[in-house]
């Protein structure tokens, strides 16, 4: 069940604050306040249904037949839909001033209600992975309504050589709050918090990080030494987090007999480890071809013998520093959308004039960037940290992209809706393409359409070579925690050791850069995320490709795709592209995309 904000994470780049008008969440689609008559009302009657649903099926289903189960899981998810609700609220209240008591309250409070309303549930997911695969069978074969959520079925039933007592199951729900949970709160409030100071002014993270792709090369390095000072300060806390965090997983993975730490991302993903294992061992090959190849031409653009990690994001010397202002921002994504389908610009309108996005920098606001789907009759919202520079348009394309994808799937219902990570970047890259062709088309020069292509190749480095090597961290990290507790020392040598393989020669790395890893939140939120990105964006380039050879009903099948949200298998959602992820040459087809503008990018220096 999806009880807690779901937030696929991005980080968003610099600017200023002289950007326009940007708007803000009304989250009274939810509810007006925790203090509403309907958020008591929700709350209520959810104690009371997890009550009866356990008192009318606990220790029944087996014994029920087709139409019964088909109650049963209506109700089942019905009960979804509230508490997501709920926490959807209470999460994106938060997440707008995670630094204030009063929101981090209410957040622990719901978290704590909602845990404890919902562990009579635990015994469904028990009981269904005891249950024979005839008797499912005949189920689905009786009722066509019931074989719908056959996929759900499938999922509960993909961690049956995994699951623990009864008894254990419910005693691991209980304690969630004071585990994972806690220190997940422990990091988030701990990031929000930091204070980084720079010319005598004090700032938070993200207008810190921004500083690393000003055009002045003082500045940036001023802004890397002062991230480091005070990672290097916080690193033990840090420490404290991923050696928790990776314990408890550990445990977690030894009773369960998870005979890897990725097991579980790969099971929750519903992708093959060697489909992963193909991906990762694709791009870790591409490395000199694509991040070596490129940052070689960069560090040549930059006029520098060696480049330092605060000029990996710097802007290239012929690039303008004009600030895009929120309203052309808006026009850009919206105009590249309805370039591809008029339905698709349709679709993110909404997000602009009703007060789904939170687009402005603030005091304690959580960093980066996501969008969130709620829950499956309301609709999503979506979180920036805008300040205007081009990246940042890119980010609003690539948020826009999940609130379409989420918009769409949303018909498959609470249960069916939501996809997979491996295909939940799928329209988020796909709208940052769009978005991008429709510049580059545009682009009134030479020089601005250079830019504009090393920008984008720095956006997939990032999105594929960097995602990849942040895997390799994690996977890393995970091994070296079964031996014994880590220092900060240990963790900042498992993170260098992937950084020059990753990023190449052109790279020399400064004293401090060995505790950026601190200040990621997929490491801490959600182990593993990361090879999503690079699998998402993979799969784009695939499907891109299949979009530029014209074939005359892509639009429909990629509509078709987003609306199927979490109901279909990766092989079954891209088999009418003619595209299998299985097929290790897939990955060399998304890769060789951006091998290709590395191709023009180096003709242009002829």
């Amino acid at each position: 069940m999806r009880f807690e904000p779901q937030l696929a994470y991005d980080v968003v780049s610099d600017g200023s604050d002289k950007l326009g008008d940007l708007p803000e969440w009304d989250l009274s689609d939810l509810y007006t306040s925790p203090d509403a008559p309907e958020f008591k009302r929700d709350m209520d009657w959810l104690e009371q249904a997890c009550a009866s649903f356990a008192e009318d099926f606990e220790g029944k289903l087996a014994g029920l037949d087709a139409a019964a189960v088909l109650d049963c899981v209506l109700r089942y998810e019905k009960i979804d839909m509230i508490a997501g609700r709920i926490m959807s609220f209470i999460g994106l209240r938060y997440y707008q001033i995670t630094t204030d008591d009063a929101r981090a309250k209410a957040m622990s409070d719901a978290q704590d209600k909602i845990t404890t309303f919902t562990t009579p549930l635990v015994f469904f997911t028990l009981e269904v992975n005891r249950i024979e695969d005839e008797v499912l069978e005949g189920w689905f074969h009786q009722n066509a309504d019931l074989a719908r959520y056959k996929p759900i079925f499938d999922r509960l039933r993909a961690m049956r050589p995994y699951q623990l007592s009864d008894e254990l199951e419910k005693f691991l729900h209980d304690q969630s709050t004071v585990g994972a949970a806690a220190w997940n709160r422990l990091f988030d409030e701990t990031i929000a918090g930091l204070e980084f100071t720079i010319g005598g002014k004090t700032r938070a993270l993200e207008a810190t990080l921004n500083d690393l792709t000003e055009q002045d090369r003082s500045k940036r390095e001023v802004a890397a030494h002062e991230l480091a000072r005070v990672f290097g300060e916080n690193v033990k806390l840090f420490a404290r987090v991923h050696n928790t965090l990776a314990k408890e997983k550990e445990i977690e993975d030894r009773w369960r007999g998870m005979p890897t730490p990725q097991t579980g991302r790969h099971l929750s993903n519903h992708v093959e480890p060697e489909v992963v294992e193909a991906l990762r061992n694709a791009v870790v090959v591409a490395y000199p071809k694509l991040s070596h190849r490129y940052y070689e031409l960069k560090r040549g653009w930059l006029g520098l013998d060696k480049m330092e990690v605060w000029d990996r994001n710097a802007p290239l010397p012929m690039e303008s520093d004009r600030l895009v202002s929120w309203d052309e921002a808006r026009e850009t994504v919206l105009n590249a959308y309805s370039g591809f389908d008029p339905e698709m610009a349709t679709l993110a309108e909404p997000f602009f004039d009703k007060g789904w996005i939170d687009a402005g920098v603030k005091p304690g606001k959580a960093p980066g960037a996501f969008a969130h789907p709620t829950v499956a009759d309301v609709h999503p919202y979506v979180m920036l940290n805008y300040l205007g520079k081009p990246r940042d348009v890119m980010t609003l394309a690539h948020e826009l992209g999940h609130g379409v994808h989420q918009r769409l799937a949303a018909g498959q219902g609470e249960l069916l809706a939501s996809t997979p990570l491996t295909l939940a970047e799928t329209a988020s890259v796909f709208g940052e393409m769009l978005t991008f062709r429709k510049l580059l088309a545009d682009a009134p020069s030479a020089a601005e359409k250079k830019v504009m292509l090393a920008g984008k190749v720095e956006d997939m480095i990032n999105t594929v070579v960097r995602q990849i090597a942040f895997y390799d961290f994690e996977c890393k990290l995970h091994d070296a925690r079964r031996e014994g507790e880590l220092t900060p020392d240990d963790i900042g040598a498992l993170w260098m050791s992937v950084q020059g393989e990753s990023l190449g020669p052109a790279f020399t790395f400064m004293e401090g850069y060995e505790t950026f890893w601190s200040y990621v939140p997929h490491f801490v939120h959600s182990p593993f995320y990361v090879y999503a990105y690079a699998f998402g964006d993979g799969l784009v380039n695939a499907l891109y490709a299949v979009y530029e050879e014209g074939d005359p009903d892509f639009q429909a099948k990629y509509f078709d795709m987003l609306k199927a949200g979490g109901s279909k298998h990766h092989k079954e959602l891209l088999a009418p592209f003619g595209l299998d992820a299985s097929d290790p040459a897939f990955w060399d087809k998304g890769l060789s995309m951006i091998s290709g503008f590395i191709d023009e990018l180096e003709a242009m220096e002829g």
